[in-house]
């Protein structure tokens, strides 16, 4: 009896400790809008990387929140790529983010 109740008293934790193991749920679509972004001051291009582009910041829902990501120098992928931002876009369940994109 006592093997029972240890054993069934270790599967109890273990099942326990899996669940709070497991991510969060996804998160749903941000009802409301994007705050308006900050004023960026945009630094000159790094002198070791002429050619890089500058990838401007954007807002990002993250837990329950929109948060500033700020922007940066970037390479761009093959010579002549244009960075083309990302941006919000509304739609009937929330506001969804749309990837920015080289081309």
């Amino acid at each position: 009896m006592k093997r029972v109740l240890s054993a069934a008293a270790c599967t109890f934790v273990l099942t326990i400790a899996t669940a709070h193991a497991q991510p969060p749920p996804p998160y749903a679509s941000p009802r409301a809008a994007p705050p308006p972004p900050p004023r960026e001051v945009i630094p000159p291009i790094p002198q070791a990387h002429p050619n890089w582009a500058w990838r401007g910041g954007y807002y990002r829902w993250y837990g329950g929140r929109y948060v500033w990501v700020p922007g940066s120098y970037v390479r761009p992928p093959h010579a002549g790529y244009r960075w083309y931002p990302g941006h919000w876009r509304q739609t009937p369940r929330g506001w969804v983010w749309i990837q920015g994109r080289w081309r």
